[in-house]
Order: structure tokens, then C-alpha cells, then sequence
């Protein structure tokens, strides 16, 4: 059994909207952050590297060119032939509303793009943003916002130099709820300081505002960050693949199945990944995912809405 047959994918979320596939092709429209320019911090989140976005920091290219470039790929890798654009680099809705206007359309300009995904961060989006995305979902486009979270406690925001903290996510995916746009949370597991139970808070507090998507992914250590250091100083541990695999089989356990999960894992680069090592190996956790659900004869909502479920057995270090 495939793992969407265990999982609300988003893979086969597009095929049920659309009756075909449809795949994000990922774009660096150039932009850059308030936790990076000096307006709310500078050097960004400890894990965040620029090399993850643009390796040798080159200045991207086209939005046109990009698009291009992964339709040139992706339909002899998923078959799929229609397309959203995934602003994915940095913060996408931070500038002018008529620069992010015409970066957005230029895409969707583009033969076979059905639509957007915006990433960003909660304290990111105001009201203007968010008409413009309403606009284009009303035009007919498929449209998501992404909302880069990693965590609702405070403290491990803070520890990880987020520059903002879960209040501004609740403010945003209110407005985001008054407007009727869908929006897909960042989770990331392995945090600094975090464990299972804070992993469970995080999500339950997430899914009690109510979201129509969900993002999970390891935490990577990347050459040049401030996470990187302290991996090296043995001041970080990260999770071992089994444990991440356990937890997120846990997470999706406890999610309504109703809700999409676009990831269910996040790899990194070989040449800038410095821990752990199966980051680089994707399908080996898709596939240990799968597997562990059909150990559990287990699916997505299982234990939805009950205080503790079997399998919850995982200890981080």
C-alpha cells in the first residue's frame, strides 16, 4: 500500500481538486527577511543557512527560468503537467504589495501554473498581503500560505532567534481564517531544548486554531550556522531516523483526517548538510514511515482527540 493510502497527502489532495497530478515547483524570487536585514534581527534563525535557498549565494535566476527549468523535470518524475509555484526561499511576502504582485504573476503567467504557495512568516503578512492572495484565489488559482511556525513555545523561538513568537501566529492565521485562505504550518522536529511532549503541544495548539495543512520536518545542521557550531561544540544532538520516524508516525496519528500534509520529512543538501546524514536520504523515511504504519495497522487520525495513544514511546536526547 502507497503511503497516502496511510496519510491525506497533498499529492492526492491535487489529484482529487484537479484529476491529475500537480507538483510544487520550488522558485528564489530574491527576497530576503526581517530577522536577516536588521529590522527584526540579523543572521537569521540559527539553523538558517543562505546556501539552502542559493548555493555560492548566485543570484537567482528568472522566476520564468526556474519554472522552466523544473517542468523540464518533474513530469518524467511524478508525470505530473500542472503546476503551483512555490515561493520558497526566505520570506515571499516581505515587500512592497506591487513588488510581490508582479513577482506572483509573472508566475502565474506561465504556461500550465494552476496557482501559488507562499512562504513566509506569521509576522509577515498583513492585510494587503493577504487581499492580493484572496484576489488570486478568486480569479480561479489554487492558492496556499505558508506559515513557517517550527514551534509554539516561546522559549524555543527565542532559542533558535525566530524574532517573533506564537502570538503573531495566531494573529496571522486568523486573518488568514476571516479570509477564507488555506494555510499549511511548518513543524519541525528536533528542535534545541524540545522533546515528544513539547513536539504534541506544538501540534495540538495548532491544530486547535484549526489549519488545512501541515509541513513536519527534521532539523538539519548546515554548514555556517550558528546551529552548526554548536553541533560541534556538542551542544546539539540531533534526532536519530528512527526517532524521527516514530514521532512523526505519532504526530500524524493525532492529526483529524481531514488535514493535508504536504511533507512528511525535508532533506538537505550533501555538500552543506553537516547532521544527521539520513537528512540526505528521503525515500529511506518515506518508506520507514510507511512501514511503520502498516506495523501499527495504524493511519492519520487514529488517536485524534484522545489524551494518549500506545505507541507514544519515544525519548529525545
Amino acid at each position: 500500500m502507497p503511503l497516502s493510502d496511510y496519510v491525506n497527502t497533498f499529492g492526492q489532495h491535487m489529484l482529487r481538486q484537479h484529476g491529475e497530478r500537480v507538483h510544487k515547483i520550488a522558485i528564489n524570487a530574491g527576497f530576503t527577511c526581517p530577522n536577516r536585514d536588521g529590522s527584526k534581527g540579523i543572521g537569521g534563525c540559527t539553523f538558517c543557512n543562505n546556501a539552502s535557498f542559493t548555493p555560492d549565494d548566485k543570484q537567482p535566476m528568472s522566476i520564468p527560468v526556474q519554472l522552466n527549468n523544473g517542468k523540464a523535470v518533474i513530469p518524467r518524475r511524478t508525470g505530473a503537467r500542472r503546476y503551483l509555484a512555490y515561493f520558497q526561499a526566505y520570506t515571499n511576502t516581505y515587500a512592497d504589495v506591487d513588488q510581490l504582485a508582479q513577482q506572483y504573476e509573472q508566475a502565474l503567467a506561465e504556461d500550465n501554473v494552476i496557482g501559488l504557495s507562499i512562504g513566509t512568516r506569521p509576522d509577515c503578512v498583513p492585510d494587503e498581503v493577504l487581499d492580493l492572495l484572496c484576489y488570486y484565489r478568486d480569479q480561479g488559482h489554487e492558492v496556499w500560505l505558508e506559515l513557517g511556525l517550527q514551534s509554539a513555545h516561546d522559549k524555543t523561538l527565542d532559542t533558535i532567534n525566530r524574532g517573533h513568537g506564537f502570538a503573531e501566529y495566531v494573529d496571522a492565521i486568523k486573518a488568514a481564517q476571516i479570509r477564507k485562505l488555506p494555510v499549511c504550518t511548518h513543524l519541525i522536529l528536533g528542535l534545541p531544548g524540545e522533546d515528544y511532549q513539547m513536539n504534541v503541544q506544538t501540534l495540538t495548539q495548532v491544530l486547535d486554531l484549526g489549519v488545512e495543512g501541515l509541513k513536519l520536518h527534521p532539523l538539519h545542521v548546515v554548514k555556517g550556522t550558528q546551529l552548526a557550531r554548536q553541533w560541534k561544540h556538542n551542544e546539539y544532538q540531533p534526532m536519530e531516523m528512527e526517532t524521527y520516524i516514530d514521532s512523526a508516525v505519532n504526530l500524524i496519528e493525532l492529526t483529524p483526517a481531514e488535514v493535508i500534509y504536504h511533507r512528511i520529512t525535508g532533506t538537505a543538501q550533501h555538500d552543506i548538510l553537516l547532521a544527521p546524514y539520513w537528512c540526505t536520504k528521503k525515500w529511506a523515511v518515506l518508506n520507514g514511515i510507511e512501514n511503520e504504519f502498516k506495523k501499527r495497522n495504524s493511519y492519520q487520525g487514529k488517536f485524534f482527540k484522545l489524551n494518549t495513544q500506545p505507541h507514544a514511546k519515544v525519548v529525545y536526547q
